[in-house]
């Protein structure tokens, strides 16, 4: 295969992971006899410093241009400035937008070798592997929003939940394709007992089980039920559905099932053009330029980019074969590390995982 791939390091760590994620595909390149392309573009904070612009239009060119994307981190504390006119995250909403991307795809599998470093009891956590799709360009962050002044120096502020038929069908029909494809159960979380949003939610989603995905076993739960069954009975779930905001929150309170932020990628894509792969952690701004971040997330995130962009299924399941044969063989960054266990740094576990990925 003849690929193309933006890479959009951005700041903190995110140059020293993406450069270690960018030697995986390298040598996924060469081993199974591909030609992968890697074209490097500014965002965020660096791209501010360097063009006034946290997303510049040769980023957007580059990146509409590609099959995919792999994204590092944005941000840090030298672009806080409340009154700056522009921030590093505002090029992370943009390029979302600008690749129309409405889907976030956040798998939630903790490896066996790590499931003691998570903070619930590892029968508890066992056997869970639950991929979120959760709706990624509608809802409140998106709706109308207001802030007024009222009398007696009180203010009122609002912000608008809003979805369209439209938005719903299309994330619902992507999540039942992969629970199609898995083990064939899929969620819907919602909050019908008290918004009306969800109760438009819960009507085109129970319409289009009933219709078209009659053969999935397909349930409903209020989410604040779902937050509670994530940290008492996770293995009970497969793909779980759900808005933005409610996706949001439930990711967040998930990712810590496999113990470490540095174990989690992600993945937001669209109906059409390139999607957007990451590891789901910040940009670290504390360890940047140590050589300690952990690069495994950002090394599966290149993998679901294998997987969901250019349908290479098994270089994708070699890479992370060679992630788990690492953690087997008991290799830990810092933030994996129990008390008297070594840690090794960023390099040196993408060694690892290269040679892993080799043996194979």
């Amino acid at each position: 295969m003849d690929a193309s791939f933006v890479l959009l390091s951005g700041d903190g760590i995110g140059p020293e992971i993406v450069s270690q994620a960018k030697r995986v595909l390298q040598l996924v390149s060469d081993k199974f006899g591909h030609k992968f392309r890697f074209d490097e573009h500014l965002i965020g904070g660096i791209a501010i410093d360097e063009t006034g612009d946290p997303l510049p239009q040769a980023t957007i060119d580059a990146c509409r241009a590609s099959q995919a994307v792999l994204l590092g981190a944005v941000g840090g504390p030298k672009w806080d400035d409340p009154s700056a006119k522009t921030r590093p995250e505002a090029g992370l909403l943009r390029i979302r937008k600008e690749l129309q991307l409405f889907a976030n795809l956040r798998p939630i599998r903790p490896f066996a070798e790590l499931l003691d470093a998570s903070p619930l009891k590892r029968e508890v956590v066992e056997g869970t592997d639950i991929l979120f799709y959760r709706e990624l360009t509608g809802g409140i962050y998106f709706g109308p929003s207001s802030c007024e002044d009222l009398p007696g120096g009180q203010q009122r502020a609002t912000s608008t939940m809003v979805y369209e038929t439209f938005e719903i069908e299309r994330i619902f029909r992507l999540a039942a394709e992969a629970a199609r494809s898995r083990r064939g159960k899929l969620t819907m979380v919602d909050k019908a007992n008290v918004l009306e949003v969800s109760r438009l939610w819960r009507r085109v989603c129970g319409r289009l089980a009933s219709s078209e995905y009659c053969d999935l076993d397909y349930d409903v739960v209020l989410v604040d039920a779902m937050a509670m069954h994530l940290i008492s009975r996770p293995s009970s779930f497969d793909v779980v559905v759900t808005s933005n905001l409610f996706g949001d929150i439930l990711t967040d309170e998930a990712s810590m099932l496999p113990g470490s932020l540095g174990m989690l990628p992600s993945a937001s894509v669209g109906a059409n053009g390139p999607g957007l792969f990451e590891p789901i952690h910040g940009s670290a701004p504390d360890i940047a330029g140590k050589g300690i971040a952990n690069p495994l997330a950002t090394i599966l995130a290149a993998a679901m980019m294998l997987r969901h962009s250019v349908g290479l299924q098994q270089e994708a399941d070699a890479v992370e074969a060679a992630v788990q044969a690492v953690l087997a063989a008991g290799h830990r960054t810092s933030d994996l590390a129990r008390r008297g266990e070594k840690a090794i740094g960023t390099v040196e576990m993408t060694e690892h995982v290269l040679a892993a990925l080799s043996r194979q």
